[in-house]
């Protein structure tokens, strides 16, 4: 799937269960994001073995209970499984921001590996701390706030996040 496309169903996932909601009963939402969802998981592999499988549920459940409110843990959802990607590539190295660099440089120095390690642990505790702001909106905020934190904001802190480490590493090829 092209990149752009799946950042384009990323992005409508929120609008359309915020909007969605109002005009149609969760069964029929849920069997029409499947696809979009299905989609989104086929991104990778080891994204795509832990997504699928949890994206299936999440619909499943939406259908049985009657209720919306399994959609809504989709971020969360995203959330644990980049978490356990990331995770697991600091276990089982390389991390994944260092076989992202070594796609632009292959001789990476040992400055630069460790460095990407650093950003990889950095994108970890961003999905945990996310994790949880998910989690809690999904459980107990309203409905326009879940909105405004998984469709808006998130995507805000990514760019920052990406925006930020982006200066770093300017700075850390400057000086080493």
């Amino acid at each position: 799937m092209p990149r752009w496309l799946s950042l384009v169903l990323t992005l409508l996932y929120p609008p359309a269960i915020y909007f969605g909601s109002d005009y149609l009963p969760a069964p029929v939402l849920a069997i029409l994001l499947l696809p979009l969802l299905l989609l989104r998981g086929s991104g990778g592999i080891a994204v795509g073995r832990w997504l699928i499988p949890g994206v299936l549920l999440l619909v499943a459940t939406a259908i049985v209970s009657n209720a919306v409110l399994p959609l809504k843990f989709y971020p969360l959802l995203m959330n644990l499984v980049l978490l356990g990607v990331f995770a697991s590539s600091l276990r089982y190295p390389p991390p994944i921001i260092e076989r992202i660099a070594r796609l632009r440089d292959p001789d990476l120095s040992p400055a630069g590996v460790a460095y990407t390690r650093r950003v990889t642990q950095v994108w970890c505790g961003f999905f945990i701390v996310n994790g949880a702001l998910a989690l809690f909106t999904t459980l107990w905020a309203s409905d326009k706030v879940w909105f405004w934190y998984n469709g808006v904001i998130v995507y805000a802190l990514i760019g920052l996040l990406f925006g930020g480490e982006w200066l770093v590493r300017q700075r850390v090829m400057r000086h080493g």
